[in-house]
C-alpha cells in the first residue's frame, strides 16, 4: 500500500501524515514535488515514532511517475465527483486488487484534472457542511485506518496480477496514436473520446496480459492505418509489427 503526496504545502503536513500512516501499518510513501524544508528539524518532530517512513521516502517529478507500478489508483478530493465513494466503501472493495496507491492533492487546491485522469477510483470523506475542510494528516489517518480494518481476514489467495499503472497508460498512448491514424479521433479535439475509453478500460481492471495484447491491437490498428496512408516521408515496409 503506497500513500502519495502531491505538491504538499507544508512539511509538516507532510511529517503529521507519516506518523497516520505508520499507526495504521503504512509504510511507503511518495512525494510529487514536495516542499524543499520537509526535513525540517520542526516538521520532524510531528513524524514522532513514524522517522523510518519519513526518511524512506522517495521523490518523483509527477504523479504518473509515481504510481507506475501500482495496479489501482485512487485519488482522494473534497470535491462531490460523480462516483466517488466512502473511504470505508473504497477499502471494502480495494481488498485483492494487488499493489495499492492512496492519492492525496495540495491542501488548498487538490489534484489537477489531469492527476484526477490517472486514477481508477475517487475517495470522498463525507464532513458536516458547516466545517467541511480536514488537513492533510487527518485525511491520510482516516483513508490509512478504513484500509487497516478492511486488510484484516483477507484471503490468502490473489488473482491474476493487475497491470500497473504504468503499462496501462503505455497501453492507453498506443491506442491514443493508433486511433489517431485511423481518423477515429477528432483531431481538433482526441482528449474527451480518449478520456471516455481510458475509464472503460480502468474500470474493467485488466491484467498485465490483457493490457499487453490491448497494446498489440493498437500497434496493428497503427501499423494498417499506416499501409492505407504512410505518414509523409515515411515509407511502408509492408511488415506488421511483432506480436506481444
Amino acid at each position: 500500500m503506497v500513500f502519495v503526496l502531491v505538491r504538499p504545502a507544508r512539511a509538516a503536513n507532510v511529517a503529521a501524515a507519516c506518523r497516520a500512516m505508520k499507526n495504521m501499518g503504512a509504510r511507503t510513501l511518495r512525494l510529487v514535488d514536495p516542499p524543499p524544508e520537509f526535513q525540517d528539524r520542526e516538521a520532524r518532530a510531528l513524524a514522532y515514532g513514524a522517522w523510518d517512513v519519513l526518511d524512506s521516502a522517495t521523490r518523483f517529478p509527477t504523479l504518473r511517475e509515481a504510481v507506475a507500478d501500482c495496479t489501482l489508483v485512487a485519488a482522494t478530493s473534497a470535491r462531490d465527483l460523480p462516483a466517488a465513494v466512502s473511504p470505508r466503501g473504497f477499502a471494502e472493495n480495494a481488498r485483492s486488487k494487488g499493489a495499492l496507491a492512496v492519492v492525496f492533492g495540495p491542501e488548498a487546491s487538490g489534484l489537477k484534472a489531469d492527476e484526477l485522469s490517472l486514477c481508477e477510483s475517487t475517495i470522498r470523506i463525507p464532513t458536516n457542511p458547516a466545517q467541511p475542510s480536514l488537513n492533510l494528516a487527518q485525511a491520510v489517518l482516516i483513508v490509512a485506518y478504513e484500509l487497516f480494518l478492511a486488510g484484516r481476514g483477507e484471503a490468502s489467495s490473489s488473482p491474476a496480477p493487475r497491470a500497473t499503472a504504468g503499462e496501462l497508460n503505455a497501453a492507453l498512448d498506443d491506442l491514443a496514436k493508433a486511433l489517431g491514424a485511423a481518423g477515429y479521433l477528432n483531431p481538433q479535439n482526441p482528449a474527451a473520446v480518449l478520456a471516455e475509453l481510458a475509464s472503460l478500460i480502468r474500470r474493467g481492471a485488466p491484467t498485465a496480459r490483457e493490457v499487453a495484447l490491448l497494446r498489440g491491437v493498437a500497434r496493428q490498428v497503427l501499423w494498417a492505418a499506416r499501409r492505407v496512408a504512410p505518414p509523409e516521408g515515411e515509407a511502408d515496409n509492408g511488415r506488421p509489427p511483432e506480436d506481444t
